[in-house]
């Protein structure tokens, strides 16, 4: 898929419902104060990176991805600055941002440890991911035998493994919620889904971790 094409589909009715719904979990849980920075790791073509740029309590934002190509098409978009970087050795100083995100990028690197290590490196307050949820129904009509589509060679995660990722790490107060419950994005999908994430707030496609900076 390339970039624009990727970029396409958060402009679908589909896309742009499960991308806001994503975008204020995360926001939600990340809590921004004025005049505070985010880096976003991971970022592809920029598109969260772009939504909180245009936080009003967001001072600066900043992507780094480890795809070329696809951190050129998010450059020219605007809004942010961006770096190609692989996000297991960010070339940032320590303590360089408020807040760092990740959406999705970590069930695609190898090393999700070292990653978020990184992420926390850099952070000065708070580091919220964007995951895949293993016990999803996205999971059971995508991610099964390897996944398909854009969902091939995903890691789906659990609450367990978010767990033991975020053990021994520099972090505390460790929160874990999830959305799109129902991943189809239909008007019913839409309607239903405040009332079954309070009846199953572990179901959603999306799981979202967020810890403070130790």
């Amino acid at each position: 898929m390339s970039p624009e094409e990727y970029d396409a589909w958060y402009d679908t009715p589909r896309g742009a419902w499960i991308g806001g719904v994503e975008y204020l979990l995360l926001g939600d849980m990340l809590a921004p104060r004025a005049g505070e920075t985010v880096l976003d790791v991971g970022c592809g073509t920029g598109h969260f990176t772009r939504r909180f740029a245009q936080d009003r309590r967001i001072a600066w934002a900043a992507g780094a991805d480890i795809d070329l190509q696809a951190t050129r098409h998010a450059a020219g978009r605007g809004a942010a600055n961006y770096v190609v970087a692989d996000a297991r050795r960010l070339p940032f100083p320590d303590r360089s941002f408020d807040l760092v995100i990740s959406v999705t990028a970590l069930c695609f690197v190898d090393d999700a440890r070292t990653a978020l290590a990184e992420m926390l490196r850099v952070a000065r307050r708070r580091v919220a991911l964007g995951l895949l949820n293993r016990h999803s129904l996205l999971w059971l009509a995508k991610g099964r035998g390897g996944g398909r589509g854009a969902y091939r060679g995903a890691h789906w995660h659990t609450r367990r493994e978010l767990h033991h990722l975020f053990a021994a790490q520099p972090a505390h107060r460790l929160t874990l919620r999830t959305a799109v419950v129902l991943p189809g994005g239909g008007v019913l999908a839409q309607c239903l889904e405040a009332p079954l994430r309070r009846l199953a707030p572990w179901a959603g496609a999306f799981i979202a971790a967020s810890a403070d900076v130790a």
